[in-house]
């Protein structure tokens, strides 16, 4: 390696981003058409052998609005001028060091991929899971286990917000309406044994306060064979309550749809229900003496609004008989090494996406956006903002940036490689992303009566065969 830099100001300026989905990728793009008088050059990583992150490990396989957002990213990434290399393990495989050897800058845009914390009694309980580590299993992240222990008939989901939704709907989706989407093999497997009768999706306010969103709640009436149950006595509103009714559309609209549902009562006789509980708040998970040590029911608190917004306990208890618990009351981001790290928010310390260290002030080339720059809060089309104003600063920042020891771009390739890092590209991607969908054309499903399918790709879950498409093609 170069032990002289070559002049900044005479070149592109080099920067990395650390994460490959939307944050990462709008800031890229964001940063590739900003006003400048100056070249920059854009390695985008991750640590999974495919790019979009949250797009292709955290949403729901049968969400509509996939698709849209993959197409918008892809768009971004094809035209050449931002180059992936997946497969790259930050801590792991490239140190902070190494990043700072090679780029003038560094973003982290590593998102919140494990549970928010849920400190009631029971949590350790076999049977209790987290929304997190499910939707991560039913996505096919390389990274977690195959199998997935779907033997309860009567299920809890803990949460308020869009992935409580996601997580209920597909444990209570039957399997076979999941094939034409790209669930993998595995997941749909695992699916096809569930004898789930029941799920129970909790919050702690009332219908005006949810924190799902209209488009969440229509597709919970689209699935087949599953009857949606609601309780008057939960249908409690206060002034607080009127007032977001009159003042927010998305909330009308929501409440509308909800008491409409309540007035039509959705019993239709279907194999599995999904009840929508309100004012209810978690008090303990708890086991049965039958059964030590495995989920047997959660005891709920009957909960009231306070006439903000807001709930407080009755106390009155509720036991409600379930074999499992899914905790979605939040992601929360995962520390990173030598990165200060807020342990009460899950986000690296910041102001406005310039790093910050222990005493407040920047860390001169480091930046971050996303949900590790603000917590896991908003839709994902809120990172562009994130990304805007974290760009804003960098290029703010341009001329007192540390300057790259070795900026060349073939440089980290090579090191790479010395290393033995098997990373993937952006073309690496295409082949996987065509591997894929050739799996989906060629599906054939064993069971009969469900007839011919189209499915526009299975998706492939293994890290080394994921790795091994990019790198050599399917053949």
């Amino acid at each position: 390696m170069s032990n002289s830099a070559p002049d900044s100001s005479q070149r592109p300026m080099r920067v990395a981003i650390i994460g490959a989905g939307p944050a990462g990728v709008y800031a890229a793009d964001i940063l590739t058409k900003a006003d400048r008088d100056f070249e920059v050059s854009i390695d985008l990583f991750d640590q999974y052998p495919a790019p979009y992150g949250l797009i292709r490990y955290g949403v729901a396989p049968d969400h509509p609005r996939i698709k849209g957002i993959v197409n918008a990213l892809e768009k971004v990434l094809d035209r050449g001028d931002i180059r992936f290399l997946g497969n790259v393990n930050y801590g792991r495989d490239l140190t902070l060091k190494d990043f700072r050897h090679f780029y003038d800058a560094i973003i982290f845009a590593t998102g919140a991929l494990k549970d928010a914390p849920l400190d009631i009694p029971g949590v350790e309980l076999e049977g209790s899971f987290g929304g997190a580590d499910f939707v991560s299993w039913y996505d096919g992240n390389p990274d977690v286990p195959r199998d997935w222990p779907l033997d309860a008939k009567e299920i809890a989901v803990i949460g308020n917000g869009n992935v409580a939704l996601d997580v209920a709907r597909i444990l209570s989706k039957h399997a076979d309406d999941l094939l034409t989407t790209e669930i993998p093999s595995n997941v749909y497997e695992g699916l096809k044994k569930s004898p789930v009768t029941d799920v129970h999706v909790f919050g702690r306010r009332g219908p005006a306060q949810v924190k799902f969103t209209p488009l969440e709640l229509r597709e919970l009436s689209h699935s087949r064979d599953v009857d949606i149950v609601l309780y008057p006595e939960d249908f409690e509103f206060d002034e607080a309550s009127d007032e977001q009714i009159r003042t927010n559309n998305q909330t009308k609209t929501m409440v509308n749809t909800l008491t409409n549902w309540l007035v039509e009562e959705q019993d239709t006789g279907a194999s599995r229900r999904l009840h929508l509980h309100f004012l209810h708040s978690p008090v303990e998970i708890h086991d049965d003496p039958a059964t030590p040590g495995k989920v047997a029911g959660i005891k709920m608190e009957r909960t009231e609004l306070d006439g903000t917004g807001n709930a407080r306990g009755t106390g009155e208890i509720i036991d409600y008989p379930v074999q499992a618990v899914y905790r979605a009351v939040g992601y929360f981001g995962s520390e990173l090494p030598e990165v200060g790290y807020d342990s009460r928010r899950g986000v690296i310390p910041n102001e406005g996406g310039r790093v910050v260290d222990t005493s407040g002030a920047p860390v001169p080339g480091i930046y971050t956006t996303g949900w590790i720059k603000r917590g896991p809060v908003g839709l994902i089309g809120h990172t562009k903002g994130d990304a805007l104003e974290t760009i804003g600063y960098l290029l703010e920042d341009r001329r007192t940036l540390p300057a790259a020891e070795e900026p060349e771009p073939g440089a980290i390739i090579r090191l790479l490689e010395e290393r033995g890092v098997e990373y993937t590209t952006w073309e690496g991607w295409k082949r996987l992303d065509a591997h894929e969908k050739t799996l989906g054309a060629g599906y054939v499903h064993g069971d009969p009566g469900v007839g011919d399918l189209v499915r526009e790709r299975v998706k492939v879950v293994d890290r080394e065969e994921m790795t091994r498409v990019s790198r050599e093609g399917s053949n």
